[in-house]
């Protein structure tokens, strides 16, 4: 058809309803979302105590109950008009400021779009009036008439959601079963609950109750037991604490202790002002900030809230509001990295206390001992008692002491499980990790404590604290380096050898002096001096092998914490090495005195202590 008797298309002013579907198309995708609408509209209402329950779903049915301030008759029925709000007040210009938002809720969409695909019945008193309701379906509005308000304050909301996309059956075919979309619920409700701990939930679903929280009182504790009763108790009882401020941001909040990690990302929460939202800069903040203490498929759990003013982070780049964007996202970002690195160094050689759970759940009698076994009487040893008299402990940590190789041959099948000291030990003092009292299997050391035990994995805890004196040494110009008395010749494949070749002045900088020696050779001149003697020639074909793996042009600096890591796990002492009773006592005290020293460089815990209670329980003594 020639496009001169084309009918020309008219444009048409679409219809009250059909532009509020469209917008519950947007901004009420399931049942979880009217929710979370509802429930931000009640804490902006001042709300101190809100109550949840649903039904299949949420589809079939929710209330939302509140003791918020209230609504007149005329503002019920002005709240279900499109972007009417009582959250934003024009300037004194007449204008306002959509990047000066300092409530949950701002567009005025929520209800009217609630309402178009649902019955809805919104039920309110506020100070000084008499109660009223207002009854929606299909656009068609009942009310407002007087009402009965049957909520726990003398104000507040009731809104009853029925039949959510009745009249868009189409989208109905998109929801998942009644499971999922109740986790969907619970899932937005807990992250509400979170950002105000001042504010007591309670969440049912078919009748029953899912959780109940009561209010906390403000403050850093009252947050932790907020956390703590959603995230769970291990996560109360071994998080630290956040709070440091930059160029007008704040973070605070908890993260936990790298040995307390999780096999996916669902425990990491990022609020901003007060707001739950989905940020992807949150998963590499916590990545890089824990990347020295976790393997790549470790995360660990974080509930962290950043406030900065209004103006400068935007809230209006998505309908949900679950994901904002921030003016100065470095300056953020700097912030949130620094900060979890500064409180996990504050932590010092703290561990998750599940390390210990795991062990006592595990250490179970396999069988009864037999009727007639017959026990002599031995007397309790106290702390100083048959180890002599005690002497200083060894306060100096010589790393090299630990790598020298061992030249005895080992008999595995005849040589002791369990090695006492006869030399004369050392009383516990006041050490955290307590007085090296034996080494077991060559590979772990038990020390006594005041009041317990610590089981020490050699290995584990060298490693780490290799690692961190290798941090050091290159943040002071470079690890110090010693000089092979007789060079090593690494025979490699010409491919090998010219990548590791390749590096040649960046490994210099971590110790390790190489040069060409002739076609797949390379020549190691110098080591790491704090690694003692080592095996320079497996470390060198590892090195290889990771460089292999690296993106093409990717500057050896940028992964050097990673290298770093490789090679202080390549160059600690090995399981199987025997050590003195001075050489345990000295790891014990420098572990003490080095952050991060609870967990080796893949995340792994380096001790487990056990307290005497929990070991007397195990014996029945208590």
């Amino acid at each position: 058809m020639p496009d001169s008797v084309r009918p020309q298309p008219q444009i048409r002013k679409l219809p009250h309803d059909v532009v509020n579907r469209i917008a519950a198309g947007e901004v009420v995708e399931r049942p979880a979302a009217a929710v979370k609408e509802l429930v931000e509209n009640a804490l902006d209402a001042g709300a101190t105590r809100i109550s949840i329950a649903i039904e299949d779903g949420g589809l079939k049915r929710m209330t939302i109950e509140d003791d918020g301030c209230g609504m007149s008759s005329d503002d019920l029925l002005l709240a279900l008009e499109r972007h009417a709000t009582s959250k934003l007040a024009p300037g004194e210009d007449g204008r306002v400021d959509l990047l000066n938002i300092h409530t949950m809720g701002f567009r005025g969409e929520a209800l009217p779009s609630i309402a178009s695909v649902s019955r809805i019945t919104i039920t309110s008193r506020a100070p000084g009036e008499d109660a009223a309701d207002v009854f929606v379906e299909a656009g068609r509005i009942e009310g407002p008439r007087p009402a009965a308000f049957t909520g726990r304050g003398e104000t507040g909301t009731r809104i009853e959601v029925r039949d959510l996309f009745h009249a868009t059956p189409a989208r109905l075919k998109f929801m998942k079963g009644e499971r999922s979309e109740t986790i969907a619920v619970s899932d937005v409700v807990k992250r509400l609950a979170m950002a105000n701990p001042t504010v007591a939930f309670s969440l049912e679903s078919n009748g029953r109750s899912l959780f109940r929280h009561a209010a906390e009182p403000e403050g850093e504790d009252g947050q932790l037991s907020r956390l703590g009763a959603i995230m769970g108790r291990d996560f109360r009882d071994n998080a630290v604490a956040i709070d440091a401020e930059r160029e007008g941001v704040r973070l605070t909040g908890f993260a936990g202790l790298p040995t307390l990690n999780r096999g996916n990302a669902q425990m990491q929460f990022m609020f901003v002002n007060g707001r739950p939202v989905k940020d992807r800069m949150l998963n590499g903040v916590i990545r890089a900030a824990y990347q020295d203490f976790l393997a790549r498929d470790r995360h660990p759990m974080a509930a962290l809230f950043v406030e900065l003013d209004p103006e400068y982070v935007d809230v209006n780049v998505h309908p949900a509001k679950t994901e904002v964007r921030f003016r100065d996202a470095g300056n953020v970002r700097g912030l949130m990295i620094g900060a979890l690195r500064h409180s996990l160094a504050a932590a010092g050689h703290r561990a998750s206390t599940t390390v210990a759970g795991f062990a006592l759940g595990k250490a179970k009698a396999e069988a009864p001992m037999p009727s007639g076994a017959l026990f002599a009487s031995r007397p309790a040893y106290g702390a100083n008692d048959g180890y002599g008299a005690a002497r200083p402990p060894a306060n100096t940590y010589q790393p090299a002491a630990f790598a020298e190789p061992v030249h005895e041959a080992y008999d595995a099948e005849n040589a002791p499980t369990a090695r006492m000291e006869p030399v004369p030990m050392p009383a516990q003092g006041n050490f955290p990790l307590g007085v090296a009292r034996a080494q077991l299997h060559e590979t772990y050391i038990v020390a006594q404590t005041a009041d317990g035990i610590v089981i020490v994995d050699q290995h584990a805890a060298h490693e780490r604290l290799v690692y961190e004196d290798m941090k050091r040494q290159m943040a002071a110009g470079g690890v110090k380096r010693q000089a092979l008395l007789i060079p090593d010749v690494v025979e490699l494949t010409e491919d090998e050898a010219a990548r590791v070749l390749e590096r040649a002045d960046e490994l210099a900088d971590l110790g390790l002096e190489i040069e060409a020696f002739g076609a797949g050779a390379v020549c190691v001149r110098a080591t790491p001096a704090l690694f003692g003697e080592m095996d320079a020639i497996g470390l060198i074909r590892d090195l290889a092998d990771d460089f292999a793996e690296y993106e093409a042009g990717l500057a050896l600096k940028e992964r050097f914490e990673e290298v770093m890591g490789n090679m202080a796990c390549r160059g600690s002492v090995r399981a199987g090495r025997r050590l003195n009773g001075d050489e345990m006592n000295a790891l014990l005290r420098q572990m003490e005195a080095t952050p991060h020293s609870g967990q080796c460089n893949h995340g792994r815990p380096t001790y487990v202590e056990l307290k005497l209670a929990d070991v007397e329980r195990l014996f029945g003594r208590r």
